[in-house]
């Protein structure tokens, strides 16, 4: 009797011990965890919890984890789009307010009689243009905002992909022709049935034949539509300036400008625009230059079987 009271004892005292010692591992664990989230919270996000597999802490240590790899992921994201922002503010008081200041001044001086004949009709033409190149501006930031801030609507639906691309470059053949630039466009007569946004494909194309007439110096463009295996697609190519390999790594980016021809003209958000659009038709867009070679953009579109 008095050796299974004695057995009782010990097996009590050695549970409490376990006992004891799982709450001071676990105090431990928690004292380290928090002193880890205080560290995140001051500011430092590259701290995380270390865990040994086996660990019974191991789930928590790993959920809280990935939850700071998260938040610092979200914070990344802001900080990055407060930047974006902080620059576009700034290309918008030097890119829309010298134009206007300009556009202000020509028309003055037109209003005031300062200039008479054929420079009033010079002024009122340079104002013109001005003005024009300052609504596609505007245009795009519009596009960028909406794109930016998920208020752009789009009507994904299956459309005849070569006649609507057909229709939308003869527009820019009478453009091409002012502009001296030779063209050669290749679209075969056969359907291509497609899932776009109507309105976001033709400014995907638009985009990029305005980026080779404003920036390329080309005097030749090709644009080519055809079957890729189970894609629509299409390449387009110029002869232009091409863009130095270091800015090809960049050049989807928001508000990046690459020197093409020594003229920084642009919004920085053109290519930016496309690359989001082809993005959200399931598309896919890439790009390839040799500087003094010309660019060659190549979009690919799923076929609708």
């Amino acid at each position: 009797m008095k050796f299974v009271v004695i057995i009782s004892v010990l097996a009590a005292i050695v549970s409490a011990l376990i006992s004891c010692f799982i709450v001071r591992r676990v105090k431990k664990r928690v004292s380290e965890m928090t002193e880890v989230l205080a560290d995140v919270k001051s500011g430092n996000g590259n701290r995380r919890i270390l865990s040994a597999a086996d660990e019974f802490a191991a789930p928590l240590a790993y959920e809280i984890n990935d939850m700071i790899v998260s938040y610092e992921n979200r914070l990344s994201a802001f900080r990055q789009t407060e930047e974006t922002n902080k620059r576009l503010m700034t290309s918008l008081s030097h890119d829309v307010r010298t134009p206007l200041t300009t556009l202000i001044g020509y028309l003055d001086a037109v209003h005031k009689e300062v200039v008479t004949g054929i420079d009033r009709d010079n002024y009122i033409e340079i104002a013109r243009c001005k003005a024009h190149d300052l609504k596609e501006y505007i245009d795009v930031l519009f596009d960028w905002f909406k794109l930016n801030s998920d208020e752009l609507s789009m009507e994904i639906k299956t459309v005849e992909a070569a006649e609507l691309t057909r229709n939308m470059l003869s527009d820019w053949i009478p453009i091409l022709e002012e502009r001296q630039i030779d063209y050669n466009i290749v679209i075969p007569e056969q359907p291509f049935k497609v899932n776009l946004d109507t309105d976001g494909y033709m400014r995907i194309v638009n985009n990029l034949i305005q980026n080779v007439v404003a920036h390329s110096r080309a005097d030749r463009i090709e644009i080519i539509l055809s079957r890729k295996n189970s894609n629509m697609e299409i390449i387009l190519t110029d002869n232009g300036v091409g863009i130095e390999k270091e800015d090809l790594k960049h050049i989807f980016e928001r508000l990046y400008k690459c020197d093409r021809g020594g003229a920084e003209k642009g919004s920085g958000l053109g290519l930016s625009i496309v690359y989001q659009l082809v993005e959200k038709m399931n598309g896919s867009i890439t790009v390839k230059s040799v500087r003094g070679n010309g660019t060659t953009f190549t979009l690919l579109f799923p076929l609708v079987s």
